[in-house]
């Protein structure tokens, strides 16, 4: 049986196709926005030199104290790490 003129394929190619072009803008999308703030992605470091090896028990309370402010972390948690840092320091 036919659909009339045809008109069955030529609609189901058009869903194809807006459905490719709509795909294909949110991937670039993605990508112009990975590329512009520079791919980081998760903290990882893809290059560049690696920190300095060693303990850095300054820069590690530092950082552990603003997770706290942000609120990143509980409190019970802040003083967990706390105790392992402090410990580590002897």
């Amino acid at each position: 049986m036919m659909w009339g003129d045809g008109m069955g394929w030529g609609m189901g190619w058009m869903w194809i196709f807006w459905l490719l072009l709509i795909v294909g803008t949110v991937v670039l999308v993605f990508v112009l926005v990975k590329l512009l703030t520079g791919g980081a992605g998760g903290g990882t470091r893809q290059d560049g030199p690696a920190p300095p090896a060693g303990p850095r028990p300054r820069r590690s309370l530092e950082i552990l104290e603003e997770r706290y402010a942000r609120g990143e972390i509980s409190t019970e948690e802040y003083r967990e790490r706390l105790r392992a840092l402090e410990e580590g320091d002897r």
